[in-house]
């Protein structure tokens, strides 16, 4: 929600689950090792795949399948699994910025822990679905969509990530359609940071102050302050060079149709999402104003719950 990209150089960051699920199916079969992707935003609705060798075993092209299926592929490997078909159905975008990786590995633990007879904690999942992520996104990584997917509500990454009681918001959310690639937006910044450090610790320093006070106005349910935070919170993200042109289109045409209170990109930038705060009511303008712009709109709650086994 605020925070992207200062998070990574010491500010914090304020995250929240959102009312999207990510479900993973575990099943014991005869022999072998299948994973099932189904409705993940790619053009495939499903395809098995093996992922010691990478062959294709049903319908899928290659690379759209080892995008789709390389979080799952990594936790297998750690595990050494076999005999199980692993069916992943997910309702949230790749690549859009919201966390869908996180919500895949958090499940997929959680499938697993409870097929294997595991007793893992909710926190030892967290964090095991953490190293997993990180190791799969070649050592860049936040540990905010991993604890968000795990416990649910609203998490403040500073120090460490710690819960935060917040009231639930409602926000409509608009997809571009293209995806990001959070190592090469995280590099970007860190790069030109390298090169203007007293300028990007600056920038980072107001974001950080961004954060605590959208905080404040969420706990005050002052939700003109808070869009106006978002503002200027887009700003600042304008600033460091993760804003794109289909980005602004769909930020500017919720904030145009005069029903956002206040609109900012979600996740690292460079494609993937925007969200926007409406105002009472205002949530099917800013949904027409989105896809009249060519974006992908829906609405969602805040504080949504986390890990969840949906049957034994």
């Amino acid at each position: 929600m605020f925070g992207e990209h200062a998070v990574v150089s010491g500010s914090p960051a304020l995250g929240s689950a959102i009312d999207l699920r990510a479900r993973v199916q575990v099943e014991k079969i005869s022999r072998g090792l299948e994973i099932d992707i189904k409705n993940l935003g790619l053009t495939v609705t499903g395809f098995s795949i093996d992922p010691h060798s990478g062959s294709i075993l049903s319908l899928g092209s290659s690379d759209e399948a080892l995008k789709a299926s390389r979080y799952v592929r990594a936790i297998v490997q750690e595990l050494e699994l076999d005999r199980v078909r692993i069916t992943v159905d997910s309702e949230l975008p790749v690549g859009a910025g919201l966390g869908s990786s996180a919500a895949i590995v958090v499940a997929a633990l959680g499938a697993l822990n409870c097929h294997l007879g595991n007793d893992l904690s909710r926190e030892e999942i967290a964090k095991e679905a953490f190293r997993i992520e990180k190791m799969v996104q070649q050592g860049l990584g936040s540990p905010m969509d991993t604890a968000l997917s795990a416990f649910g509500g609203y998490r403040l990454v500073s120090q460490g990530t710690e819960p935060v009681d917040l009231p639930p918001l409602d926000l409509v959310v608009g997809f571009t359609g293209i995806s990001h690639d959070t190592r090469k937006e995280v590099a970007k910044v860190q790069s030109l940071k390298g090169r203007y450090p007293e300028v990007l610790e600056s920038i980072f320093k107001a974001i950080g102050a961004v954060t605590f006070r959208a905080m404040d106005c969420i706990k005050a349910e002052d939700m003109p302050e808070l869009g106006t935070l978002m503002n200027i919170n887009q700003g600042l993200l304008e600033a460091i060079g993760v804003n794109t042109r289909e980005l602004s289109e769909l930020i500017y045409a919720a904030r145009g149709s005069g029903r956002a209170l206040g609109a900012k990109l979600t996740g690292a930038g460079g494609g993937g999402c925007m969200i926007a705060l409406p105002a009472p009511g205002g949530q099917r303008d800013i949904l027409t104003a989105l896809s009249q712009a060519k974006g992908q709109g829906f609405q969602v709650a805040t504080g949504g719950q986390g890990l969840m086994i949906e049957s034994p």
